[in-house]
């Protein structure tokens, strides 16, 4: 997290989630609006007039958001693409982005989430409560590769707020599991022992963050359904591909289906390797 971080505009969640997250990181704010490019098949006249209005509407959007930032120092871009999240994933590879921040959970935060090269911040719709300086930064963290990488990247921004860091594990009920394949009593003495397993891996993982204040969580029921209710966090990290140990817990998806229903904004961290 070194390069700007790039806010969606005209979203105001977009804005203040975005401004928070380049103060903390001591970065530059890039506010961007996308506009369509020009199409190669069509009426040329039709094509202009339609592409001139649109550009028009970026920037009226943009003096939207110059008015909800007031006086936060900012950098503000119209950029022509096919789609609103191949614009953002462009300029993101090529200014270095630290992270795109969007809202209104939708199909471009959806598609970022597709080969970002970078961080992904979701806010939720209507989001306004900015986080403090000393607030709670969450983890959604098992010990993978797709665990690890949020944690390297929340406890980066942790360690430069003072927030502190905790980290969660969900872990299924027997009711919510497959018992009709492997039996009632077999997946309780599973759950067991992956709940043991993954209090040694948050203990691991708290250990490896010596910078932070951190502890960690293991919490038993659905994992969007917990995560999505999380309230006591002011931002959570998440990886951007499966969750649990051998895709046990749950296959995929995860990060998808939290961005639609979290109630605190969600930031999907691409994998390392």
């Amino acid at each position: 997290m070194t390069g700007p971080v790039i806010a969606g505009a005209p979203s105001a969640g977009a804005l203040a989630l975005g401004r928070w997250i380049a103060d903390a990181l001591g970065v530059p704010l890039i506010v961007t609006v996308v506009h369509p490019a020009p199409s190669a098949i069509g009426s040329g006249r039709v094509d202009a007039e339609w592409v001139a209005d649109r550009h028009r509407a970026a920037q009226k959007a943009l003096d939207e958001a110059r008015a909800i930032l007031q006086d936060a120092p900012a950098e503000y871009r119209t950029i022509a693409s096919s789609s609103a999240a191949h614009g953002l994933h462009d300029l993101a590879e090529e200014i270095g982005a630290s992270a795109i921040v969007v809202g209104r959970p939708g199909t471009t935060a959806e598609r970022l989430l597709a080969g970002s090269v970078c961080p992904v911040a979701v806010a939720p719709a209507d989001y306004t409560d900015v986080p403090g300086a000393l607030g709670t930064i969450g983890v959604a963290y098992v010990d993978t590769s797709d665990g690890r990488a949020a944690l390297a990247e929340a406890a980066r921004l942790a360690a430069r707020t003072g927030a502190r860091l905790r980290l969660y594990t969900v872990v299924g009920s027997a009711k919510g599991a497959v018992p009709f394949l492997t039996g009632q009593e077999a997946e309780e003495v599973f759950l067991e022992t992956a709940r043991d397993v993954y209090e040694q891996s948050l203990a691991a993982a708290v250990a490896s963050v010596p910078e932070c204040d951190a502890d960690g969580r293991v919490i038993g029921g659905n994992v969007v359904d917990v995560l999505a209710e999380l309230d006591e966090v002011d931002v959570l990290f998440c990886g951007s591909r499966g969750y649990g140990p051998a895709r046990r817990v749950l296959l995929g998806g995860v990060s998808t289906r939290l961005i639609k229903r979290a109630r605190r904004p969600v930031v999907v961290v691409p994998r390392s390797d």
